[in-house]
C-alpha cells in the first residue's frame, strides 16, 4: 500500500516532465530485488531528486506558512503609515482580528486579509498608500497561486480610508473594504460580506469610541517602550487641518482604565510609555467625580468653547499615571500649545519620571499667519509660553511643526519663521510645504496661492536653518551627563561592531559602541545607564557609559 501511494504521489508531482528512460507504474506489491530497486530509483542526471522537486513546488507557490493559511483562511497582515497614534491604533486591530481566529503574518504574500492602516494629513503621505496598492494588485494579479489570489482580500484603514471612501472601491478594484478610525471592530464582518463576493464599508465616526476595553497587541514592541492611545479625535478646528473630519470629535478613555493600563505594563516589565491623542493634553474624562478644571496657558483662545465642567484632566492623569511605577519614563504626544497651563509644567518639573522633552507645535512664526490657520494665539503668546517652559522645566527640549507655504503667505512671513526657528532652537522639527485637504476650512475659504516652487525654496531654507541651530545645540552637549534608557542594538550595529543605542530624558538620541564599554557593565535593552557625551552631529549623541543604574 505504501508503495501504491509513492507511486501515485509521483505520477501526480511529476507531470509535464519528461525522463529519457520509460517509467513504469505498478500495482504490484511484490518483493524485488535490490538490483531492480537501485536501477528504479536512480534518476538520470538533470533531474531532481523526490524531496527537490518537492522543495521546487513549495518555492513556486509560496512556502509551507501559505499552506497552512490556504487551509486556514484566518490569517492578516498589516502595514502602518503615519504618526504613532496610527502604530496604536494597528496594534488594537491586531487585538480584533486576534479575537476573531486570526493570526498574523510578516510579509502580504502570505495572508488571506491585507490591511493598510493610513494617514490623510498630507498628500504626500496619501500617495504613498496609492503607490503601495498598486503594487499589492500588481502582486496579486501575477501571484502563482490561484487559490491565494481568489481568497486575499485587501483593505485600507484609517484617515485615508475615512477621507476617501468610495474611491477606494471604485478605482480600478485596489481596495475590497475600508474601515475608518472608529470602525475597527467592525472589521471582522466587513470580511464576511467580502467573502460573500460584495465590497464593504463602515466609516462612521463616533462621538464614544475610545477601545478602552481592547488590550493592544504589541506585535513590533521591544518589550521596553509602549503606546497608549488615551483620546481621540480633536475640536480645534484650524483652517488647514482634516483630523477633525477623519477622527472626529475629542472624546477620551477613563482615567481608571489608562492607569489599569499602565500597571500592567509595568508588571510586565516596561520602561517607557507614551501617552497619545490627536490632542494628548486636552484629555477630559468626564466620568471622574473629581478633577482640576480646565485651565488653558494665558494669551490662548478656544475655537471649541465646551470645555469646562467636572471631570478629570490632563494634569490630573499625568500626576496618577507618573506615580504607578517611579521606573517607567512618561512622554505624551501631539499636544497643542494652549494646554499648557503654568500648573501642567511645574508637575512635570517636579516628577522626574515625566520626561523633560515636550512637542509644541508651532506651525508658523507669523501672527498673520496663524491667525489664518485659527491656530488661537500670536507669535507672542506662543514665545511666552515656551519662555515659562524653559524656566519653569530646567534643561527642557522642545520640538515643533512647522508649515510654510500656507493661503497667502508673504515673504515676510516666511522670514518671520525663520527667525522664530534661530530664537527658539528646537532640537526635533517636522517641516512640511502646505498641502490643501478637503473638507477644511482653508480649502472652501482660502485660495492655495503660493506656487509650489516658491514653497520648496521656503521649505528647504526651513530645514536649513532648524539642522544649523539643532547641530549647534548638540554641541552644547558635550563633556555633559545624561541618564539613558537603552532601547537596544543600534540600525548600524554589527557582530564585528556592536552598538547600542538609547534616548536620554530630553528625548535626545544617544549611541555607543558596546567595545568601548571599558568598565564592563553588561548592559541590556531596558537598562538605564548614566553617560557622558563625548561627540555630536544634529541629531545623534556619541557617549560613554559610566554607570549602570536601577533606575
Amino acid at each position: 500500500i505504501g508503495m501504491r501511494a509513492m507511486r501515485v504521489n509521483v505520477a501526480v508531482f511529476s507531470r509535464g516532465v519528461r525522463w529519457n528512460k520509460p517509467f513504469v507504474r505498478t500495482e504490484s506489491t511484490k518483493a524485488t530485488s535490490n538490483v531492480d530497486k537501485h536501477e528504479r530509483r536512480k534518476l538520470p542526471d538533470g533531474i531532481p531528486s523526490f524531496g527537490e522537486f518537492i522543495l521546487q513546488q513549495r518555492q513556486r507557490v509560496g512556502n509551507e506558512v501559505n499552506e497552512q493559511i490556504h487551509q486556514s483562511g484566518k490569517s492578516y497582515f498589516i502595514e502602518t503609515y503615519g504618526c504613532q497614534m496610527n502604530s496604536s491604533d494597528s496594534e488594537i486591530v491586531a487585538s480584533i482580528m486576534q479575537s476573531s481566529g486570526y493570526h498574523r503574518v510578516e510579509q502580504p504574500e502570505n495572508a488571506n486579509v491585507l490591511m493598510f492602516n493610513t494617514c490623510a494629513v498630507r498628500e504626500n503621505a496619501e500617495q504613498k498608500v496609492w503607490e503601495r496598492l498598486k503594487k499589492i494588485k500588481s502582486m496579486l494579479d501575477h501571484h502563482p497561486d490561484r487559490r491565494w489570489r481568489q481568497r486575499a482580500s485587501v483593505g485600507v484603514l484609517g484617515c485615508m480610508a475615512e477621507r476617501l471612501k468610495k474611491k477606494l472601491l471604485e478605482t480600478d478594484r485596489l481596495v475590497d473594504f475600508v474601515a475608518g478610525p472608529d470602525a475597527y471592530r467592525d472589521i471582522p464582518n466587513l470580511l464576511n460580506t467580502v467573502e460573500s463576493g460584495q465590497k464593504a464599508m463602515n466609516v462612521q465616526l463616533s462621538l464614544d469610541e475610545t477601545y478602552a476595553d481592547v488590550a493592544p497587541v504589541r506585535y513590533d514592541g521591544n518589550g521596553i517602550s509602549a503606546y497608549i492611545s488615551i483620546m481621540r479625535g480633536c475640536n480645534n478646528m484650524c483652517s488647514y487641518c482634516v483630523v477633525p473630519f477623519t477622527r472626529g470629535r475629542e472624546r477620551s478613555r477613563t482615567l481608571e482604565s489608562i492607569v489599569n493600563e499602565v500597571k500592567d505594563l509595568s508588571a510586565k516589565g516596561y520602561r517607557e510609555i507614551t501617552l497619545l491623542g490627536q490632542n494628548v493634553n486636552s484629555y477630559w474624562d468626564q466620568t471622574f467625580s473629581e478633577g482640576s478644571g480646565y485651565v488653558s496657558y494665558p494669551g490662548f483662545n478656544n475655537i471649541y468653547k465646551s470645555r469646562h465642567g467636572s471631570g478629570a484632566r490632563f494634569i490630573d492623569l499625568l500626576d496618577q499615571v507618573s506615580a504607578v511605577d517611579s521606573r517607567i519614563r512618561i512622554r505624551f504626544t501631539s499636544p497643542h500649545p494652549k494646554d499648557f497651563p503654568p500648573q501642567l509644567l511645574q508637575l512635570i518639573a517636579e516628577r522626574p519620571n515625566l520626561c523633560k522633552s515636550l512637542h509644541m507645535p508651532a506651525q508658523s512664526g507669523s501672527t498673520s499667519v496663524l491667525a489664518r490657520m485659527r491656530r488661537g494665539y500670536t507669535r507672542e503668546a506662543y514665545m511666552q509660553l515656551i519662555e515659562e517652559a524653559q524656566k519653569t522645566i530646567p534643561g527642557l527640549s522642545i520640538s515643533t511643526d512647522i508649515i510654510t507655504g500656507f493661503c497667502g503667505e508673504t515673504e515676510e512671513e516666511h522670514q518671520e519663521t525663520l527667525s522664530l526657528l534661530e530664537e527658539v532652537k528646537f532640537y526635533q522639527a517636522f517641516m512640511y510645504a502646505y498641502s490643501e485637504r478637503s473638507h477644511t476650512h482653508a480649502k472652501h475659504n482660502m485660495p492655495d496661492d503660493v506656487p509650489q516652487e516658491i514653497k520648496s525654496r521656503r521649505l528647504q531654507e526651513i530645514i536649513d536653518t532648524f539642522r544649523k541651530n539643532a547641530a549647534e545645540s548638540c554641541l552644547n552637549e558635550l563633556g555633559k551627563e545624561h541618564v539613558v534608557l537603552i532601547d537596544g542594538p543600534s540600525k548600524r550595529s554589527s557582530p564585528e561592531m556592536p552598538q547600542l543605542v538609547g534616548r536620554t530624558c530630553t528625548n535626545k538620541l544617544c549611541v555607543w559602541d558596546v567595545k568601548s564599554d571599558e568598565l564592563n557593565l553588561s548592559l541590556a535593552p531596558g537598562d538605564y545607564v548614566k553617560v557622558k557625551v563625548l561627540d555630536a552631529n544634529a541629531a545623534t549623541l556619541k557617549v560613554q557609559p559610566l554607570t549602570k543604574l536601577n533606575a
